[in-house]
């Protein structure tokens, strides 16, 4: 008699847990294609940084070329993973240039539109020049 009770408890059991096993899914979905977006934008920042610091120092459109290279790597790469993304430039010094790319990772659940995965990151160092021998260290 208790197994006809019982009838039909697993339907009932996989009908409450599948919601959270489908939420956890898409968890990892989404934590997945923030780390993506985040290597994207790394990437297109080191590009960026690459063409800003290889620059010399008379050249008056580093900040253009070091955009135009990181937006070409996000297009190239993932223009769909990393949404909305805008590189700049920045300097420190005049010896340090800096590029930094902002966007937001794709979002698998529609339903929580208040939730963004911004993401920035940002590359960059010393302008790469000659230094002369005779104890010169201005590189212009």
């Amino acid at each position: 008699m208790a197994a006809t009770r019982e009838r039909g408890v697993a339907v009932i059991e996989l009908a409450l847990l599948m919601p959270v096993i489908l939420a956890v899914v898409l968890l990892i979905v989404q934590v997945a294609l923030w780390f993506h977006g985040r290597e994207i934008a790394e990437a297109a920042a080191r590009e960026g940084a690459r063409v800003a610091r290889s620059a010399p120092f008379d050249s008056g459109d580093w900040q253009g070329a070091a955009t135009a290279k990181a937006t070409d790597v996000v297009k190239a790469v993932g223009p769909r993973l990393l949404e909305n993304a805008a590189a700049t430039t920045s300097e420190q010094d005049p010896d340090q240039r800096f590029v930094t790319v902002t966007g937001s990772a794709v979002q698998v659940v529609p339903l929580l539109p208040p939730l963004t995965f911004t993401i920035t990151a940002t590359a960059g160092g010393p302008v790469e020049c000659f230094r002369p021998d005779n104890g010169g260290d201005d590189c212009r």
